[in-house]
């Protein structure tokens, strides 16, 4: 029995330090990885016009990859185009896709509190037209860029810009697919004919921001025409429950907003996994 366990022992030592020594090697070569994609990530800054506004934009590609690829636009929150977007950017770059976080206010405008924000922002509220008009502009941007699958692109948006992509696709916009984090449903009322795109949608179960009747009244409508969304609900999670900023925002101006690590890391999962199927690689 002494000699069984203490094979055992040894046995389950050996053991261990194979597996330690199979996460160093796998940890090496993850930072190889890495370094070997930072050093091929590329960043471009330019502009473009919409609705006679010069617009900014944020463009994040792997110079390392040969030929065309699946580009996706980048719709940022409320505050306007900031880091926080352009972060994002740099993440689906390496994924493999052409990025770009686009500007929807034009001008360089942002706003560093929740009135300007508003301000901003209320426009494409009142006339969710506008959403399209802007989508437009920036899609026909990023589709100049010589690395861009001009018929592979998708936008993703956060909380506001969740708004601009799911109102830019119902009404039409040329997109294979788009995803909305933590965005508000309401809009324009989808249109069979119009929508194209297929549509993901990560919601936080404790957003106090987008009511229940808003999510069951959008789940409503697109059941009624038929449309292709996939719908994700993570529990604990607020509003802007992606961003690593939004419990200094909410403890500054108590809006509703709160970050959730495991909602964030779960949704950015479920977004990698949608533009894989959507882009077929």
């Amino acid at each position: 029995m002494r000699f069984a366990l203490s094979v055992l022992s040894l046995l389950s030592a050996f053991l261990i330090l194979s597996c330690n020594n199979s996460q160093t090697t796998s940890s090496e070569n993850e930072k190889k990885d890495s370094t070997t994609k930072a050093s091929h990530l590329q960043i471009e800054n330019t502009t473009y016009s919409a609705d006679g506004k010069t617009m900014d934009a944020y463009i994040a590609y792997n110079d390392s990859l040969q030929g065309k690829r699946p580009a996706v636009l980048v719709i940022h929150e409320w505050w306007g185009l900031n880091d926080y977007a352009k972060s994002r950017a740099r993440q689906l770059a390496d994924l493999g896709y052409v990025a770009m976080a686009a500007d929807m206010y034009g001008n360089g405008d942002t706003a560093s509190d929740p009135q300007g924000a508003m301000k901003l922002a209320g426009p494409f509220y009142q006339n969710p037209q506008l959403t399209k008009s802007r989508v437009d502009a920036a899609l026909a941007k990023l589709k100049t860029l010589p690395q861009v699958d001009t018929n592979n692109i998708a936008a993703i948006g956060y909380c506001y810009g969740g708004f601009v992509v799911l109102n830019a696709a119902k009404l039409g916009a040329d997109l294979k697919g788009v995803v909305t984090f933590h965005g508000d449903l309401s809009g324009v009322t989808p249109d069979k004919k119009l929508l194209k795109a297929k549509i993901l949608v990560l919601h936080g179960e404790a957003d106090t921001l987008v009511k229940p009747a808003v999510v069951n009244q959008f789940k409503h409508q697109m059941d009624s025409i038929g449309a292709d969304y996939t719908f994700k609900s993570y529990p604990n999670a607020k509003h802007a429950f992606t961003n690593p900023n939004a419990d200094a925002v909410d403890n500054k101006y108590h809006i509703g907003v709160g970050y959730n690590q495991e909602a964030d890391k779960q949704s950015w999962e479920a977004m990698k996994e949608f533009l894989q199927k959507l882009f077929g690689k």
